[in-house]
């Protein structure tokens, strides 16, 4: 009986679902999480009779014909782009992006990641890295001695000191753009790595080709809602359990043939 299938698939999918709305939640409070959405195709359909096929009785042609679907399948767990919403923090090395893009930072093995935590730290030899010790790109140390530090709009990073009146420049940072940011393949702790589907990063300055702007002193937000992550939640539920119905019903009409005399 396809029912006993078919009603697997959706079980299986609806669990996927909750899987990834979970994680979503998980990471509600996770600075810079896109929230993620599962999307689902049908399957392979069973042609019992084909539309547009010749009846055999009368010679007509069957108008719609007969095709038995086998179910469902996830096709992919896309990223909601959608910027969540900034917090002042007034920390000197918390920067937000305003609009599109990613800071570079290199990763232990030498390759490139990149990521929406603005979260900056500063390493013992004064050098801006991420909250796990990864050097931003490019890279920019700051002076033991400078008092404090000012990054503008475009991402130029100027240290103040005690005994001078003019601040110093120390780089600018950069951000990087993708043509398919949702191909980006997440790595963990706020970071992703690029790949096939997203594109080569394109490097620029913050306001140029569609970038957006740094702003000092502030943190991007997750971009979760939770009310709509429980209410997707409660329907994800649901669906389960009318597939887990579907399952008992098929299995009980199954036990119905072998009881016949």
């Amino acid at each position: 009986m396809r029912a006993l299938n078919i009603a697997a698939t959706g079980m299986s999918a609806q669990q996927m679902r909750v899987e990834v709305i979970s994680n979503n939640l998980a990471n509600m409070n996770t600075t810079g999480y896109n929230a993620r959405q599962v999307q689902f195709s049908d399957l392979h359909y069973q042609q019992m009779a084909r539309a547009g096929t010749i009846n055999a009785q009368d010679g007509t042609l069957l108008p719609t014909g007969i095709q038995l679907g086998l179910g469902v399948r996830p096709s992919s767990v896309a990223m909601n782009l959608a910027q969540g919403s900034l917090s002042q923090t007034n920390g000197d090395l918390d920067i937000a992006i305003e609009g599109q893009g990613y800071l570079e930072v290199t990763l232990p093995n030498g390759t490139a990641a990149y990521t929406r935590d603005g979260a900056l730290n500063r390493s013992a030899d004064g050098q801006i890295v991420t909250a796990d010790g990864h050097p931003v790109v490019p890279d920019i140390t700051i002076p033991s001695d400078a008092r404090s530090i000012s990054i503008n709009a475009e991402g130029e990073v100027y240290a103040y000191f005690n005994d001078r009146i003019e601040p110093e420049l120390l780089g600018q940072f950069t951000l990087a753009g993708f043509t398919n940011p949702k191909g980006l393949e997440a790595i963990g702790s706020n970071l992703f790595a690029e790949t096939g589907a997203s594109g080569p990063a394109l490097v620029t300055t913050p306001g140029e080709n569609g970038l957006g702007m740094l702003r000092q002193g502030y943190l991007e937000d997750s971009s979760v809602d939770a009310v709509r992550e429980v209410t997707e939640l409660i329907e994800a539920q649901r669906g389960y359990e009318l597939n887990a119905k579907v399952l008992t019903a098929a299995d009980q009409m199954l036990g119905a043939t072998t009881q016949i005399r």
